[in-house]
């Protein structure tokens, strides 16, 4: 059985001639790609200024994320010891407030090497 025939004024009767260099044509194919369109269907969105939408699937697997995410197990743990202690009705010593105040200080230096990181990895993902 035959596909239906599209509609006339739904028909593309018309052509378009465009060279692209090498690198031109691979950004092209691969936004069409990551917007999961057809080349000519993505080129013809391109020039009439519709919404294309593209979706992509950013996998990391950088050895400081592995690092900063070993760091923050381990201060996580600290902390349940500490909150441990203190349920446990341990004494609040000066050691102990050392303790705290230096897990916090690890923390938003940790906060800022994430921040960093992703921030380069975003900057060289674009």
């Amino acid at each position: 059985m035959a596909r239906p025939k599209k509609e006339k004024e739904l028909k593309h009767n018309h052509q378009i001639m465009l060279r692209l260099t090498d690198t031109e044509y691979e950004i092209v194919a691969a936004n069409a790609k990551n917007a999961n369109l057809p080349l000519a269907e993505y080129a013809r969105k391109q020039i009439m200024n519709k919404k294309v939408i593209a979706k992509y699937e950013i996998v990391a697997d950088v050895p400081e994320l592995k690092k900063l995410i070993a760091e923050f197990g381990k201060i996580g743990s600290n902390l349940n010891q500490i909150a441990r202690y203190f349920n446990s009705d341990g004494i609040h010593s000066q050691k102990m407030r050392n303790a705290i105040s230096q897990s916090i200080a690890r923390i938003y230096e940790m906060k800022y090497e994430v921040l960093k990181t992703a921030g380069n990895f975003l900057t060289t993902a674009e």
